[in-house]
């Protein structure tokens, strides 16, 4: 029988993960864009080898989606876009986090709030790139053409200048409202 958990976490709460989040930025400034994204990739090894509770394995598919846009040539996320992903994905990276990524069932349960918080500073980044891949399988579909054997022509880079001016315009729309970001000036 499933067994149903809310909670609410707290301004005061929320602070503190801002807080995680930015150490592990710091920490990792150091680190090459290629090593993190490595990393990123060795822990989603691991997590594909272990049962993980859904709750969990459900928010950890949207590490998968950002390794997967960074990494995507056809997509090709602007430098100052690419930060914030690399940087959103550090934090992922230390196995004795808040709670430790071994402890059975609630190992991972600081990177699944991780990833919300996350979720919501890179929606226009990670909405964009959602659109971008459909945009791709349908032309893909109306061309014949596999996705992978695709190159990347005008059609593609001005779909993705597109996308990525409504990256900045809801990102800019969020700021006027009052929201603070994660990662500062980005």
């Amino acid at each position: 029988m499933p067994l149903t958990i809310n909670f609410e976490l707290s301004d005061q709460d929320l602070e503190h993960f801002r807080e995680l989040m930015q150490k592990a930025i710091t920490a990792a400034a150091t680190e090459a864009p290629s090593a993190i994204i490595a990393g990123t990739e060795k822990l989603l090894a691991r997590l594909r080898g272990v049962e993980l509770p859904e709750f969990i394995r459900t928010r950890m598919t949207s590490l998968e989606m950002m390794k997967t846009m960074l990494e995507d040539k056809g997509f090709d996320l602007p430098d100052e876009e690419r930060q914030r992903v690399v940087s959103a994905l550090t934090y992922f990276l230390d196995p004795d986090d808040i709670i430790a990524d071994d402890i059975p069932v609630l190992g991972f349960l600081d990177d699944a709030i991780m990833i919300e918080l996350i979720n919501e500073e890179l929606q226009e980044e990670l909405h964009a790139y959602r659109d971008f891949c459909q945009f791709r399988e349908t032309e893909c579909n109306r061309r014949g053409t596999e996705i992978s054997l695709m190159t990347r022509e005008e059609w593609m880079d001005s779909k993705r200048i597109e996308l990525i001016d409504r990256i900045r315009e809801r990102r800019a729309e969020r700021g006027r409202r009052g929201r603070r970001s994660l990662f500062g000036g980005y």
